[in-house]
């Protein structure tokens, strides 16, 4: 028997993500704006490949007057798309509630790391089993106000 490619668990999930955008934009974050009770934004980056703006609800937490973010992709193996976009093109938008920012990503490393990981895997748990799961070093991103 042939090997399936995903691609209808890929199609379901981009679905998925289309509408929980739609109404986090259409409810100004009310619905959608939390999930596993953290808070939810939303990222909209450039297509490293197609220059097409993509939009994804991550959870964050706020740093100074930035925000932290993390690429765990559910602990995959590979890198979530949108951060493979920023590290091609770290200028993005954040959108929480009905406010919006420009902002340039940069992966944290060290020591700063591994206190926004924590702070982050202590917001939400599911980080920890994510980086049990994967070989890879999963990315927290720092996203400053441009």
């Amino acid at each position: 028997m042939a090997k399936r490619s995903g691609g209808f668990g890929r199609a379901l999930a981009r679905g998925f993500i289309r509408t929980a955008v739609w109404l986090y934009r259409r409810s100004g974050g009310r619905i959608g704006g939390r999930m596993a009770g953290s808070p939810v934004l939303l990222l909209t980056t450039t297509g490293r490949r197609s220059g097409r703006s993509w939009t994804v609800p991550l959870l964050y937490q706020t740093d100074g007057d930035g925000w932290v973010i993390i690429a765990s992709n559910g602990g995959s193996a590979r890198h979530p798309t949108w951060w493979l976009n920023l590290r091609a093109r770290p200028d993005a938008r954040v959108q929480i509630g009905r406010e919006t920012f420009p902002v340039t990503a940069v992966e944290v490393a060290g020591d700063d790391r591994e206190v926004l990981w924590r702070r982050m895997a202590d917001m939400y748990r599911g980080y920890d089993r994510y980086a049990q799961k994967t070989t890879r070093e999963i990315p927290v991103v720092a996203l400053h106000r441009r």
